[in-house]
Formats: C-alpha cells, sequence, structure tokens
C-alpha cells in the first residue's frame, strides 16, 4: 500500500481548494414582470422567456378575477344559517349601542 511522499501544507491544501468557493448567483431582472431571474431561464413568476409565454403558470390575481367574474352559486338558506345571522347582528347592534370598541 502506497503511503503520501510528503505531508501537504496548509497553505498547499487552501491554494488546492481555492476553487471550491460558491460563486454569487448572478440575477436580472424580467422585462416583464421585473422579478429577480437567473440569465437563459424562463421566468417563474410569469412564465415568459425571451419574450415570449412558455411557461402556463396559475397566477393567484387571475383566480380572484375569475372568482369576481363568475356566476355565484345560490346557496340554500337553512334555518340554522338564518338564525346564526340574526345572532351576529344583535351583537353587532348591542356593540354599537355601548359605544362600539375602545
Amino acid at each position: 500500500m502506497g503511503l503520501p511522499g510528503h505531508r501537504r501544507t496548509s497553505s498547499h491544501k487552501r491554494r488546492r481548494a481555492s476553487h471550491f468557493a460558491l460563486k454569487k448567483m448572478t440575477l436580472a431582472p424580467c422585462p416583464k414582470c421585473k422579478a429577480p431571474v437567473r440569465p437563459h431561464v424562463a421566468c417563474l413568476e410569469c412564465g415568459t422567456y425571451a419574450g415570449r409565454q412558455v411557461i402556463e403558470l396559475k397566477n393567484p390575481l387571475e383566480k380572484k378575477t375569475a372568482k369576481k367574474t363568475a356566476p355565484k352559486a345560490a346557496k340554500k338558506t337553512t334555518k340554522k344559517a338564518v338564525a346564526k345571522a340574526v345572532k351576529k347582528t344583535a351583537k353587532k347592534a348591542a356593540k354599537s349601542a355601548k359605544g362600539g370598541k375602545k
């Protein structure tokens, strides 16, 4: 079994390991949404790359607008739900009569 011929000094060890350091990540703003994006990678916020849409994303803002524009289904009102609503309004009326929040 072979043995090391010479002791590896601390300076040699550091010189050998000098390229192991992590490099700072380069980020550039996305031209469409201005979110930080790595170069040559599609934007994860808006899904564009080189000025065109390449990833179909479900945007939270799109969900909100879709909910607002979609017709609401008629809710069935039960006796319990009506009683609960009446109690809530009665509590609010009592609070406002007392003077509201302190």
